[in-house]
């Protein structure tokens, strides 16, 4: 019988991840994923990064993972969301070929030798003394540490109206309950659900009806040594269409059929991830809903209409699809379906993702009670790499909370059980002025230098930092005298924009008025110095927000001393500042100290922020 180092269930993006990242250590891996479903498969949105996701994929990268890379061969529309806003929020969203990226992605694991992709069932597994015995519809495998990576398989059940089926997602092979794979597991009280959309025939669609979004050239490649603007597959546009009051009112009027509302099912779905039919009754006097057509690959016949996800009956869903300017003559192909399934008790994990009660068993993904195709790579990355390390006697991989976004969804995921799918969002991080896309190198080389790897992108990372730090000097030592012809040129309109000064390089980019990256960009030309256009971004963005996170840096201090200070929910409940879903759980536990609203479910430490400001 085989023995391997580390056997990963599942070859979903946490799967592949965690093999990817564990076997850069030598050891020998096995990942076993269902017969017939192909790597890094993407069964929901064809698309990688958004809001918050593109940190964690630009992470992924810095840390040795390769949703990065194979995103960058699967793409074929690159934008960046939040544009218009500050540096901080900015986010890289690339929209993927589907059947390029797990072909990539096939290809990719192919090439390691100590990865053997199994083709199995799982049935079973045995914890013995040294190591897991696992039991698959074939054959018997013996594994020192496990990683299940299961996703929404675990007593998988779709719905499309009364119609019902077992499994984690179409035309796929169910999958037994956890508790018959690993008897000593805790399972969330609570199942969770999730959605798909109804995927259209393309050439079925008037665009000509439709808003177009062309692919963005300015957009970075996630992948950080590759280069920067050249796409490895074709570019194509996305659409924006709408829903109007004759979508919504096909949709009111088939409440009854809906498994979400007539008690079919009985899972709990991601807030911030609406089906069509949550929009429909959230917010009865709101009609225009955006939907997003976006192409599953080129080769695909398929689009994929973002923003209208449902299990309503086959015939609704045909009603309300036609509804909608551009779709009126839309065929579906495969129609949308909900799927509930078992997820995991997080807080019987550690920030490892190791069980606490029976070591050298990790759990990551969508198991785990996440949403999204990111967060679960995170997860991924996060038990492969601590599994390997737990093997090999090294110290494990945890990511502070104040220097990632993965560090942040550990600790969320680990420190609370979830009542609903957890998906990342910037103001999950009190932090998020430092954890931006541009400095990400500079905040993974630490935690990749622990890995004591020597790899092609160590040697990279380690020639950034070293220029990073070196120009970061010259930034703070360098003098600009009142009399260069920058200083006016750098000036802004008004008298209190006058530099009429010497000033430091970085005092110069800390200027309200000024791009940091162009102006920074101009003042080494002048020195006759040429640099990396990546670390002229770190470093320029890193100038221009520096006093901003010393003070967020002071009030992350000061919120852990706060505990006991007492608080008037209702005042709270009354601002701007704070989120219509943070309102109404503090309404529902009514806090009356700051320690008390910490500890509330789904309170977003930016919500924290804006309480602790008030009170200081």
């Amino acid at each position: 019988m085989k023995i391997f180092d580390i056997i990963i269930i599942g070859g979903g993006h946490a799967g592949i991840e965690a093999a990817h990242i564990a076997s850069q250590f030598q050891l020998d891996i096995a990942l076993i994923t269902m017969p017939h479903i192909a790597l890094g498969s993407a069964p929901c949105n064809p698309s990688v990064g958004g809001v918050g996701k593109g940190q964690v994929v630009r992470e992924l990268d810095a840390l040795g993972g390769i949703m990065g890379i194979l995103a960058d061969k699967a793409g074929i529309q690159f934008r960046t969301l939040n544009d218009s806003k500050g540096f901080a929020v900015q986010s890289t969203r690339v929209q993927i070929d589907k059947s390029r990226y797990s072909d990539a992605a096939e290809e990719l694991i192919a090439t390691i030798p100590n990865i053997t992709v199994i083709r199995e069932k799982v049935l079973s597994s045995l914890r013995e003394e040294q190591d897991y015995l696992i039991q698959t519809s074939d054959r018997s495998y013996r594994g020192k540490k496990v990683i299940m990576t299961v996703g929404t398989f675990l007593n998988g059940k779709l719905h499309t109206g009364s119609e019902t089926t077992l499994g984690g997602r179409i035309d796929c092979e169910p999958s037994q309950g956890l508790k018959d794979i690993f008897s000593e597991i805790k399972t969330n009280s609570q199942r969770f659900k999730t959605g798909t959309p109804p995927r259209l025939n393309k050439t079925t669609i008037d665009y000509s009806k439709l808003e177009e979004q062309p692919s963005d050239s300015t957009v970075r490649n996630f992948h950080c040594m590759n280069s920067r603007f050249e796409r490895g597959t074709k570019q194509v546009s996305c659409y924006l269409a709408h829903t109007n009051q004759a979508t919504m009112e096909v949709i009111r009027a088939n409440k009854e059929k809906s498994p979400m509302f007539n008690g079919q099912i009985k899972g709990t779905g991601a807030r911030y991830c609406p089906s069509i039919e949550d929009k429909a009754f959230r917010y009865p006097d709101k009609h225009v809903h955006h939907v997003f057509i976006e192409p599953e690959g080129l080769d695909l016949n398929t689009v994929y209409p973002s923003g209208i996800s449902s299990s309503l009956p086959k015939d609704v869903q045909i009603s309300y699809v036609r509804s909608i300017e551009g779709l009126e003559n839309a065929e579906i192909e495969v129609y949308g379906y909900a799927v509930e399934y078992d997820v995991v008790d997080t807080t019987e994990l550690n920030l490892t993702l190791e069980h606490n009660s029976i070591p050298g068993l990790y759990f990551a993904g969508q198991v785990n009670g996440t949403s999204g195709y990111e967060e679960a790579a995170g997860q991924g990355l996060i038990a492969g790499a601590n599994a390997a390390l737990s093997l090999l006697g090294m110290e494990p991989l945890i990511l502070n909370r104040h220097e990632s976004y993965i560090g942040v969804m550990i600790e969320d995921l680990t420190s609370n059980l979830r009542d609903e799918p957890y998906r990342l969002f910037t103001a999950r991080s009190e932090n998020r002025l430092f954890i931006r896309e541009d400095n990400t190198l500079q905040r993974m080389y630490p935690y990749r230098a622990q890995l004591l790897l020597n790899r092609p992108l160590d040697f990279y990372q380690r020639d950034f930092s070293e220029q990073l730090e070196i120009i970061s000097t010259f930034c703070d030592e360098t003098m600009i005298p009142e009399t260069s012809p920058l200083m006016s040129k750098f000036s802004g309109e008004g008298e209190l924009q006058k530099l009429t000064r010497r000033m430091s390089v970085t005092e110069i980019l800390k200027q309200a008025w000024l791009n940091p990256i162009s102006t920074f960009e101009e003042i080494l030309s002048s020195f006759g110095i040429s640099l990396d256009p990546d670390l002229i971004r770190t470093i320029a963005i890193s100038k221009k927000y520096e006093g901003y996170i010393k003070r967020a840096d002071g009030q992350y201090e000061r919120l852990k001393k706060m505990d006991g200070m007492r608080i008037s929910w209702n005042e709270i409940t009354s601002s701007n500042n704070i989120s219509f879903e943070c309102k109404q759980r503090i309404i529902r536990i009514k806090p009356e100290t700051f320690g008390q609203l910490k500890l509330i479910e789904g309170i977003r430490p930016a919500t924290l922020a804006v309480v602790a400001a008030k009170a200081l």
